[in-house]
């Protein structure tokens, strides 16, 4: 089983991150972390480094940032990236947050950079993470627009245009929100399992029953089970077809 989606570069892992990421090697085949912010992804190296084989990494700028990051720290962010492209899996994650950012000349801003990091990814040919909340229209047309092919759309929430998104050969990753949201749990009814994985977006979002307010990639066979429970399937039959899906979409080699 693998997490897909996580952010182990967090403060909430500072006390005893190498200890949540052994109680994740005991659990899970691989994890993979997302560094959405420049700040963090000398940290996330030295996890993809230190944990080879185990841990990968996403790399890209969160839309929530977009107020804080300036052109040119955007440029010098996709020069570190490019310098360090061994220890990337993907580009991300990357995209639009009309919930977060209400004013109209900040969401243009947010959608040239997502720009930007599209053509990144076609640059370094890695695969795009995609962030959407309240904005699944708008991302997709922009994807669409600049012709993007490998591309995993994070947490989604839009079931009314997962039949699209699935016909164009995207993939979707669902996290324990599935468990409470009516919203969800029909995207992940309605997405093909053959083109869906597992994430946790820990530390946040942690299952009721998790036993800790902090989430951590451990949750993810929660993730596995009710998403198993809704497609009438096994959690052994979800756990090998995501894990398959994972291995070939961002090419892993374990």
């Amino acid at each position: 089983m693998i997490d897909v989606h996580c952010h182990l570069e967090q403060d909430d892992y500072s006390q005893d991150r190498d200890q949540v990421i052994e109680k994740c090697k005991q659990q899970l085949k691989a994890v993979i972390t997302c560094c959405a912010h420049p700040k963090d992804f000398d940290l996330t190296v030295k996890l993809t480094e230190k944990y080879k084989g185990f841990i990968f990494a996403t790399a890209g700028i969160h839309p929530q940032y977009v107020r804080e990051i300036d052109e040119k720290q955007i440029e010098d962010f996709f020069e570190l990236v490019r310098r360090n492209k061994k220890n990337i899996v993907a580009i991300g994650e990357v995209g639009l947050d009309f919930n977060w950012e209400k004013e109209d000349g900040w969401r243009e801003k947010q959608k040239q950079m997502f720009i930007d990091f599209i053509r990144f990814s076609k640059e370094l040919k890695l695969p795009l993470v995609i962030h959407s909340w309240d904005a699944c229209e708008e991302v997709v047309k922009i994807l669409d627009q600049e012709g993007a092919k490998q591309v995993l759309m994070h947490m989604f929430e839009e079931n009314r245009l997962v039949k699209e998104i699935a016909s164009k050969g995207w993939y979707f990753s669902m996290n324990a929100i599935v468990l409470s949201s009516k919203k969800y749990k029909k995207v992940a009814r309605d997405v093909p399992l053959e083109q869906l994985m597992l994430e946790t977006d820990a530390p946040w979002l942690a299952p009721k029953d998790f036993g800790s307010k902090r989430n951590d990639p451990t949750a993810v066979r929660i993730v596995a089970e009710k998403i198993a429970e809704i497609k009438k399937t096994t959690v052994e039959s979800v756990d090998e077809t995501t894990t398959e899906n994972v291995r070939k979409f961002f090419d892993l080699k374990f």
